[in-house]
């Protein structure tokens, strides 16, 4: 659940405590994420992480320029 205000926060918990359930309001790391920087960004730094794992990706040379290393 996620709720919009305290308002519902505060129903949602008193809600969880009479029915002996425990509430955990923590957010997730992707959430953290998307409430800082938006759900965009997030989404970018997903697809970018994936590339990654799937070895989409290049290594510089430091010993060489930018166009030599691309070209």
């Amino acid at each position: 659940m996620h709720p919009q205000n305290k308002e519902q926060l505060t129903a949602l918990k008193a809600f969880a405590k009479a029915l002996k359930v425990p509430f955990d309001n923590e957010l997730s790391e992707r959430e953290k994420g998307i409430k800082l920087y938006g759900k965009n960004m997030v989404e970018k730094i997903e697809r970018g992480e994936k590339a990654i794992q799937e070895g989409e990706f290049i290594t510089l040379d430091p010993k060489k320029s930018l166009w030599e290393n691309i070209l």
